[in-house]
């Protein structure tokens, strides 16, 4: 290759990721549009907090499962197609949910709009590992994160402003958008198509059933629920064991550092998401805030966490994986801890301490990402990636539903931490001392199967 062509390939390289980045703005601002909007939907609908958390878990289990499914076809089909057809699916759920007069309606449109929109984040995963090398792919991973960021960002101060204008409904006309980038997905993604093969669409259903009733079980306290999810989770272990393409291969398992990565992967997604459900939460119910008001609040924290993206990518490349995962779980815990002592004090505080655990997100994104990566073989990086963003999305669902359930058992005389005085704030200060410990916990383990060998898994 001479060297016009391999400049015109940096140059393509470089463009796919800026429409990447552009895309994933949208995704990320859409999974996480309505929080600000929760406290309204609730008081509209009538639902308690556990109800309305399925607003998020109902996409997240949708989109988590959606990103093994686009995984696994794109070790088989053209990015391009799966692209487009993911983007079209996603305006149709959109459309849904414009036209909502009732709350069935609402999760419709959501999970529709999850089973488009999960397109994004798994491709988020595998460009950059398909596209860059070793040497550049936490710089990639970097501005995918970035990207991420800067959707959580602009989803607080978009959604507060538009459902104030206009009503929370037409923040769904905001889905609409990604659709501009599909004639630039398909002009910078090349043809390449692996062997078409089959879909384990049952594994893939039974896995997805054991999810959401393990998570009904949670927020509704029913026992029935607990027994046949355990069920479908007995019948999906025995059918990956006994078909010949199975939706999960459980070959992947034998890799140790893997397997330990998904696991530390759920503790630090839960960190994650944490922040995200919780804040608009508190905002509206010890502070008293508006939608747009909430925006404001949670913009600028994000704001400089997306800017920090590029940054971390490349501390990534240069000092390793488990520097900036160590930096990211410090400046998380230290947000958990912040936020558990001072609940409830003024919104301009709140926006600084919320700071630090934005800054967090976003180092832990890239850390995490880039050390999981290095994990898997060439052949395993469609489905083992996927995998990886299932794992965060389950784990963002599981802990906004059981965060649902804490604060509809809210206990009004117990607290963790001594410092907070008023009843109303003790609820939110205990599950913000619960995160912190399993900040903690993510970190040791972190530690044991990682920070030992980073140097090596840099190599």
């Amino acid at each position: 290759m001479n060297m016009v062509q391999i400049a015109h390939s940096k140059s393509k390289e470089e463009k796919l990721l800026r429409v990447l980045f552009i895309a994933l703005i949208f995704s990320v601002m859409n999974a996480f549009l309505f929080n600000v909007v929760l406290p309204v939907i609730s008081i509209e609908f009538n639902l308690s907090a556990a109800q309305v958390s399925w607003i998020l878990s109902g996409y997240m289990i949708v989109y988590a499962f959606g990103t093994v499914i686009y995984g696994k076809l794109a070790d088989k089909y053209r990015l391009k197609d799966l692209l487009t057809f993911g983007l079209l699916l996603f305006a149709l759920g959109s459309v849904i949910g414009l036209v909502t007069t009732q709350y069935w309606m609402i999760i419709l449109g959501r999970v529709i709009q999850a089973s488009g929109a999960s397109v994004i984040p798994a491709m988020a995963m595998i460009i950059p590992v398909r596209y860059f090398s070793q040497e550049k792919r936490g710089r990639a991973l970097g501005m995918t994160a970035a990207g991420m960021a800067l959707g959580t960002a602009l989803g607080p101060i978009v959604s507060g402003l538009v459902a104030d204008l206009t009503g929370w409904r037409f923040l769904f006309c905001l889905s609409l958008l990604p659709l501009i980038t599909i004639p630039f997905f398909r002009k910078y993604l090349d043809d390449e198509r692996g062997s078409i093969g089959k879909i384990d669409f049952i594994g893939g259903t039974l896995l997805a059933g054991t999810v959401t009733l393990l998570l009904l079980a949670v927020t509704q306290g029913n026992g029935l629920l607990i027994f046949a999810g355990l069920i479908l989770l007995a019948l999906f272990i025995l059918r990956i064991f006994s078909t010949t393409d199975p939706f999960i291969d459980p070959d992947i398992f034998k890799n140790k550092k893997y397997s330990w990565g998904l696991i530390i992967t759920f503790l630090a997604a839960a960190l994650i998401f944490g922040i995200q459900f919780l804040s608009p939460l508190f905002l509206a119910d010890i502070n008293h805030l508006s939608p747009l008001v909430i925006g404001l609040v949670m913009f600028p924290p994000a704001i400089v966490s997306a800017l920090l993206g590029r940054s971390g990518g490349k501390l990534a490349d240069k000092k390793g994986n488990s520097y900036l995962v160590y930096i990211a779980i410090l400046l998380i815990f230290v947000c958990y801890v912040l936020l558990s002592t001072f609940v409830g004090v003024s919104p301009i505080t709140i926006m600084l301490l919320l700071t630090f655990g934005s800054a967090g997100t976003t180092f832990m994104r890239i850390g995490i990402t880039n050390t999981i990566s290095r994990t898997l073989s060439k052949e395993q990086i469609g489905v083992g990636m996927g995998f990886f963003s299932m794992f965060n999305f389950i784990s963002g669902a599981a802990v906004t539903s059981l965060i649902g359930k804490m604060l509809d058992f809210n206990s009004s005389g117990f607290r963790f931490n001594p410092v907070p005085s008023e009843s109303a704030t003790f609820v939110y200060s205990n599950i913000f001392v619960m995160l912190a410990f399993i900040a903690v916990i993510a970190a040791a383990l972190y530690y044991l199967q990682f920070g030992a060998n980073a140097k090596r898994l840099m190599n």
